[in-house]
């Protein structure tokens, strides 16, 4: 969905709750307070989303780019997770400050399509939409990119799905130089100073570093070892799948890289063993004769048995 596109952190915090065993000798009671407290919390437990499909997924989609086109603020603050975020060219942008800005945006959208949609679970309570959006827009006097590859995570929470995250990068034209386009004129973001990482963002940026390791030498086995089973990554070329990437970064590498860095890491916990991470990454070599551009990317991690794998990626 189309947003105005840094982050305050919120920290997924877990609560533990104790129960006081009955005394001796007087189970009875004990039994039957235990079932009139279990009929009581099945007559106060809380609705739950039923599991999303792609066609729901897009129409929330939908709506949500219309408001971007029409300025109106009312569907994010409605259907915009509050941990959620957006990120573009300049970094990441707070949910309080989509909406802000979302009635001032100097934006002229005639029309938009959302076109080649798929879904893909990464977890029972986390979807990522990916798509191709073309639209006609001129957003404070520029023209912006007629085509964007885009990605959208969606999250279950209580009765609703909610988005919980969106990015996009323009379409390159896999034949022409791999020269990174025009970032959208229509985000209206502030630099944010480097922020230091927690242990928990250590953790899933140490992984991260392997990708990134495994692609400077051109490792194909660094790959099978931290992407999981089901990968997917999507940039201005479009969305590959575990093997077409994998493919891409090792033998098909025409990187020549000496050294890179990941900087201004930040994770958050999106739902029960997924965690999302964006980073902005650096390197300096060339691909295919062209210098390699800084640039944001954002990391789906979950878990596969008692390993944190990747589940998906997107550079932007």
């Amino acid at each position: 969905m189309k947003r105005i596109s840094l982050i305050t952190i919120t920290a997924a915090a877990a609560a533990l709750f104790a129960a006081c065993g009955a005394p001796a000798g007087n189970n009875a009671p004990a039994a039957n307070n235990a079932n009139a407290a279990n009929a009581a919390n099945a007559n106060t437990a809380k609705p739950v989303a039923a599991a999303p499909t792609k066609e729901a997924l897009m129409t929330m989609e939908k709506a949500g780019w219309e408001a971007w086109k029409n300025r109106d603020a009312k569907w994010t603050q409605e259907n915009y997770s509050d941990k959620g975020l957006n990120l573009g060219t300049s970094g990441r942008t707070t949910k309080a400050e989509m909406i802000k800005a979302m009635p001032t945006q100097k934006c002229d959208v005639k029309s938009y399509t959302l076109t080649d949609d798929q879904m893909q679970m990464v977890g029972p309570d986390v979807a990522v939409l990916t798509f191709k959006g073309a639209q006609d827009a001129i957003c404070d006097g520029k023209k912006s990119p007629a085509n964007v590859y885009s990605s959208s995570i969606y999250i279950r929470e209580a009765d609703k799905w909610k988005a919980m995250f969106y990015a996009e990068t323009p379409v390159v034209d896999p034949k022409a130089p791999p020269q990174k386009a025009a970032a959208p004129p229509k985000k209206d973001e502030a630099k944010k100073e480097d922020s230091k990482p927690d242990a928990a963002t250590d953790a899933v940026l140490a992984l991260e570093k392997k990708i990134w390791e495994g692609w400077k030498a051109k490792d194909g086995k660094a790959f099978e070892d931290v992407m999981g089973k089901d990968f997917n990554f999507v940039d201005s070329m479009g969305r590959t799948d575990r093997a077409t990437t994998i493919k891409h970064w090792s033998t098909e590498n025409k990187c020549e890289v000496k050294s890179y860095s990941l900087s201004d890491a930040a994770s958050i916990s999106i739902a029960k063993d997924v965690t999302l991470l964006t980073y902005k990454g650096a390197a300096d070599g060339k691909c295919e004769g062209q210098p390699i551009p800084t640039e944001w990317y954002a990391s789906i991690y979950t878990k596969e048995g008692e390993s944190w794998k990747a589940a998906f990626g997107m550079g932007l």
